[in-house]
């Protein structure tokens, strides 16, 4: 009798399945067995075993492995006395442990302390548990990791690990981690006596390399001793250069928030020549500005930052539009009387501040694109939030430029600023002009005051730690002129950061002061003297 050939197809793929079906179950059964095995052999009192078990979960590629590991040195894996299965303890409230079966993962509620056996450890076995959750994590797939854990090798490389870290070394795909791998293995054979690993690790910036450098120079081998301080001095110098690159970096960053604070008091200082002690409070507004949009919007830090930009520079500028009318107009040509004047406003905005919100100081939750450091190499790295408020800066100085260049409104504040009749018998509004000025200089210190929230606490005595800086950046880089209050307050920062290390902060700041009394006894008028007829009289 002939079969059809769908019957046999169907009998052959029926076949398939069975033998796949019953495949399955002895393949999950083959794995768990080797997963418990291991296990198994952490539970000895002998630490020498242990040690020998634990090299063992490092060779099975487990992909367990690391919880394993990590959990074994955070002492949370035990074992039940019940049925010997291997848990984690994940959280501990009383005498009751929440807890994980360590094979899967699976959870499996909650158990009495009592009812736990814990796997002691040694100091011994504590950093080879640290040294192989780095070896473990170098097969991780995300980059970060592997370099990560190859840095942690570094100074910690034990004798069985050399002829994994060597493989490894062979078949990973980043030359970063290559690097942090020949730098481990280096510093181990440094440590043998190996005077031919010091080219590997000459010019290296890594703490853990330095150490093991500086502990070479020890050495009974002349070779070895006379090689590792060479190498010693070389990187010496690097950490010099890199110390000079970190200084002049804080220096700009320092300088970036003088420029912030001074440029809008340039532009009203320059324009109605108003000596205004109230700026400082002008720039506190823009910083609870920012701090009251993060109680807005709650878990948002980055949309409340972002949005905190046009709302400190509103708020500000309509508190300065108030200052102008309500006080300023009524004092032009009286200097003193405005210094003195616009030091109660400051006054009494502190003590708004302080009866509206409160005395005590606030903080502004710095969103996590702005959070960290960006790393240039190991003895240098930028932290982000000063690195964004230099870059904010700049934005401002830029925008700032535009307006007083391209625009009607610059061009007549330009005006006005040279020369105030001839600007008024040419048609200019005098008047108007000077509402706008003020208004754009108050909006801009709302601006410093977005910048500093990201930088120091919120409190009513912000403005009071700028005021007098920006000042004497107005004065040093030239009443009125942008591009000096940019290069003054650049300078500034600088000096100050380059002084405070050995002077101390207050010495310092007085150092500054005797610099630009000195400086201006030879030019009375700044780096960038203002040009016009009102210049010159």
């Amino acid at each position: 009798m002939r079969i059809p050939c769908y019957v046999v197809t169907t009998r052959i793929v029926t076949c398939l399945l069975i033998s796949l079906l019953s495949w399955l179950p002895m393949t999950g059964a083959a794995q768990e067995p080797d997963g418990q095995a291991l296990l198994e052999a952490l539970d000895t009192r002998s630490f020498d075993d242990k040690a020998a078990a634990i090299n063992a979960i490092i060779e099975s590629e487990q992909p367990r492995a690391d919880v394993w590991l990590q959990a074994m040195l955070d002492s949370d894996l035990q074992r039940l006395k019940d049925d010997g299965r291997f848990v984690i303890a994940l959280e501990t409230a009383g005498l009751d442990v929440t807890i994980e079966d360590a094979l899967t993962g699976e959870a499996m509620g909650e158990v009495s302390r009592r009812n736990l056996d814990r796997l002691t450890i040694n100091n011994a076995l504590r950093s080879q548990l640290r040294s192989a959750i780095s070896l473990v994590e170098l097969y991780n797939g995300d980059q970060d990791a592997r370099l990560d854990a190859a840095e942690g090798l570094i100074g910690d490389v034990e004798d069985a690990q050399v002829a994994p870290l060597t493989n490894r070394l062979d078949e990973e795909p980043s030359a970063a981690v290559r690097e942090r791998l020949n730098q481990a293995l280096a510093v181990y054979r440094l440590n043998q006596g190996d005077v031919d690993a010091i080219e590997v690790l000459a010019g290296s910036l890594n703490s853990q390399v330095r150490v093991a450098l500086n502990r070479a120079t020890q050495s009974d081998d002349p070779l070895v001793a006379d090689a590792a301080s060479a190498a010693i001095a070389d990187i010496q110098q690097n950490l010099k250069i890199n110390r000079g690159l970190e200084t002049l970096y804080f220096g700009l960053s320092l300088g970036s928030v003088l420029v912030l604070a001074a440029i809008g008091l340039a532009i009203t200082f320059g324009v109605m020549g108003v000596i205004n002690m109230a700026h400082g409070e002008l720039i506190m507004l823009g910083a609870y500005t920012t701090w009251m949009m993060q109680q807005l919007l709650p878990g948002q830090p980055g949309m409340a930052l972002i949005l905190s930009i046009p709302a400190g520079f509103m708020v500000s500028a309509l508190a300065g539009i108030a200052i102008e009318r309500g006080v300023i107009q009524f004092l032009k040509g009286r200097p003193l009387e405005t210094l003195l004047a616009t030091f109660g406003i400051s006054l009494i905005l502190q003590q708004l501040v302080r009866t509206v919100i409160s005395p005590q100081n606030r903080t502004v939750i710095t969103p996590e694109w702005m959070s960290g450091s960006l790393v240039v190499n190991d003895a240098l790295s930028l932290t982000l939030n000063r690195l964004y408020v230099l870059g904010f800066a700049l934005v401002v100085f830029a925008a700032l430029m535009l307006i007083m260049r391209r625009t009607r409104l610059g061009l007549e504040v330009r005006a006005v600023t040279q020369n105030r009749a001839m600007a008024r018998s040419m048609g200019i509004r005098a008047t108007r002009v000077d509402i706008m000025t003020f208004a754009l200089g108050s909006g801009v210190a709302g601006l410093a005051g977005v910048a500093l929230s990201q930088l120091t606490n919120v409190g009513p005595n912000l403005g009071q730690n700028y005021i007098i800086d920006s000042f004497m950046v107005v004065v040093f880089g030239g009443v009125g002129n942008l591009w000096g209050t940019l290069v003054a307050g650049m300078s500034l920062g600088v000096i100050n950061q380059v002084i405070e290390p050995w002077a101390g902060a207050v010495l310092a700041k007085i150092i500054v002061l005797v610099f630009i009394i000195l400086f201006i006894q030879k030019r009375p008028k700044g780096l960038f003297p203002q040009k016009g007829r009102a210049a010159e009289g």
